[in-house]
């Protein structure tokens, strides 16, 4: 547990600061305006603090602080390190699913539109997000026939422009052709313009407009264009119907709405641009760290302005208000680069909008512990019967779990599967190529960990030199290494050279009759047939088994489709790696047409014919 200090010995300045436990690993990072006053709360009688505090302060061996010039500074560093360090009582979130965004991208000479997930990447305008692809696609093609911008890759752009031919959608009408010059720029950005606005919610301007037009065109007798205007005013119209009315045209705000309960929370957010709704977004929250409402929002504020793709808008709606609020006022002000307000709304259709986002996060809090309530008993009763059969006193919050494949004994390669709270948590696995003789299953187990825990080592002592160990920085509980006793040997051996022996949990699985095997007993460990215990243990050797598997398959795949491709008349190394430099993968490039790969303006076309005939006879053999 971590000693007092003296109030005279922290400064009084803000700043943020960093709980640390024996081992030197951040657990904990918070901020505070006067680092002095808040560092004093935690050093207090041990029964005066929350449950989470107190585990949390008694676990923690020091605290170090970060003194910064102001409150706005103290903000965005506790993020920082947050986002680095990822401590273990800090709040968790994570978005409760994918939503799509449509794109506008600001660094090409014909910009084009598109649908993007994930991370906000550079040189594009975002707009949403909505609630599945379908929606976003039924957007997208509505506003397509008004602003026909294109859609198009950048590769299929360069086809068409060499071969001086559009593709079928300028033929119907979604776009205008700029891959053959049939549009100047300077109405191409019109129309790229005049879309991004469309999305923001700006329409009255379109419909009012298209109405002029369809109204001078019947009075100059010109009925086919008049016809044609209110076609495309009905699409607009029908766009705009997809956008929920919720205010005046100028109301623009991100609606927060919450529902939460002693341990997690479900975050709905509204984006409202010209008084419509033009996207939803949620977020899924741990509550590790005990904290009220308003101190809640005022980090899911921080975490989300910290990473959304969209603008700012002048007002930020929350049902309460956040301790630091004037701090975080001036830190959106910062990134907007005009005045932000965070407010409450207590009545009218403001306060109506915030029920409705209460009440979708509700549904989501709901949702989300229905989904997980039907196997969380299950989960715990067999992480606890493990423990129990293995006479272990730790919990088992995170298992590893180890596997080999090779093909004719060589070719090695080594899987690693990660099971957290009795849950695979996929994003955490990892692939090992492995360089060891032929037919040695022990060395190459012994090369994986070794690698593995070395990387660990790595990273606890020093994360900023520690490279690919970040993607290992939490040790885990139990590691399961597929095999017998030699293969458990190896894994001893590994821990003992990385100095993790005895600090971490081991045992081997064989497949022949279930046997598990533990360090220093000769029996195995005879786990009941049938039992949870035996089943969560199978199903994290067979996870294991199949990654192996699939990213062995992978690879030989690959090196045969790449000596096939070398073999066609033609293609040397030199033209084949400028293929898979243009197209970024042997898939991309199967998935090319005929005439696309005739059309490569480097390749002569019966090479590329070649390629493409060739590139289909594997896909036929596999």
């Amino acid at each position: 547990m971590i000693k007092r200090i003296a109030p005279s010995q922290i400064p009084n300045e803000p700043g943020s600061y960093q709980f640390k436990d024996g081992d030197g690993r951040v657990i904990y990072v918070g901020k505070a305006t006067s680092l002095r006053n808040r560092l004093a709360s935690y050093f207090q009688p041990i029964r005066n603090l929350h449950p989470r505090t107190a585990a949390m302060v008694s676990e923690a061996e020091s605290v170090e602080w970060i003194v910064v010039n102001n409150e706005v500074e103290a903000l965005i560093l506790e993020h920082n390190l947050i986002q680095r360090f990822h401590p273990r009582f800090n709040v968790r979130m994570s978005d409760d699913k994918s939503y799509p965004f449509l794109a506008i991208t600001s660094d090409h000479q014909w910009p084009r539109a598109g649908i993007m997930r994930g991370q906000r990447k550079k040189g594009a305008r975002y707009y949403g997000p909505y609630p599945h692809q379908a929606a976003i696609r039924e957007i997208l093609d509505l506003i397509l026939r008004t602003f026909p911008v294109r859609t198009c890759s950048d590769s299929q752009f360069g086809r068409h422009e060499r071969l001086g031919k559009p593709c079928l959608l300028y033929h119907i009408g979604r776009c205008s052709g700029p891959c053959i010059g049939a549009v100047t720029p300077e109405h191409y950005n019109k129309l790229v313009s005049d879309m991004g606005r469309f999305l923001k919610g700006d329409t009255k301007e379109f419909v009012t407009k298209a109405k002029e037009e369809m109204v001078r065109a019947a009075g100059e007798l010109n009925f086919e264009q008049a016809a044609q205007i209110r076609d495309r005013l009905a699409l607009i119209e029908k766009a705009i119907e997809k956008q929920q009315m919720v205010g005046g045209e100028s109301f623009n705000a991100d609606v927060f709405g919450l529902f939460q309960d002693e341990i997690e929370a479900a975050v709905q957010i509204f984006f409202v641009r010209k008084g419509r709704v033009v996207g939803r977004k949620g977020i899924l929250v741990d509550k590790v760290e005990d904290l009220e409402t308003g101190p809640l929002l005022g980090q899911v504020l921080e975490r989300y302005y910290s990473e959304t793709p969209l603008d700012i808008p002048l007002e930020v709606i929350v049902p309460a208000l956040p301790p630091d609020t004037r701090i975080l006022e001036r830190w959106l002000e910062g990134l907007r680069g005009s005045a932000v307000h965070i407010k409450v709304v207590s009545r009218g259709e403001k306060r109506a909008l915030m029920e409705t986002v209460e009440n979708n996060a509700a549904i989501e809090f709901k949702r989300n512990r229905m989904s997980r309530a039907t196997d969380h008993n299950a989960r715990a009763r067999a992480l606890r019967s493990l423990s129990e059969e293995l006479g272990l006193s730790v919990s088992l919050l995170r298992i590893e779990c180890y596997d080999m494949s090779h093909l004719q004994g060589s070719n090695y390669v080594g899987s690693m599967v990660v099971m957290e709270d009795g849950m695979l948590k996929k994003s955490d696995y990892r692939r090992f190529k492995v360089n060891v003789g032929h037919n040695d299953d022990y060395a190459a187990m012994y090369e994986v960990l070794l690698r593995r825990l070395s990387s660990l080592v790595q990273f606890e002592a020093g994360p900023d030199h520690a490279g690919m160990a970040k993607r290992f920085s939490y040790p885990p509980s139990l590691i399961v290494v597929d095999g017998g006793k030699g293969q458990l040997g190896m894994a001893e051996r590994a821990l003992a050279d990385s100095g993790y022996r005895g600090q971490v949990a081991l045992i081997s699985l064989a497949k022949q009759f279930e046997e598990v095997y533990v360090p220093g007993q000769a029996e195995p460990v005879r786990i009941p047939r049938g039992s949870d215990a035996l089943y969560l243990l199978q199903q994290l050797r067979d996870e294991a088994h199949r990654f192996a598997i699939t990213y062995h398959r992978g690879l030989r795949s690959k090196s045969m489709t790449v000596s096939v491709l070398e073999s066609v008349e033609g293609i040397g190394p030199a033209r084949l790696k400028r293929l898979l430099r243009q197209y970024g993968s042997v898939k991309r490039l199967r998935a090319a047409s005929v005439e696309e790969l005739e059309g490569i303006g480097w390749l002569p076309s019966s090479v590329g014919r070649n390629l493409y005939d060739a590139l289909h006879a594997i896909s036929r053999q596999g």
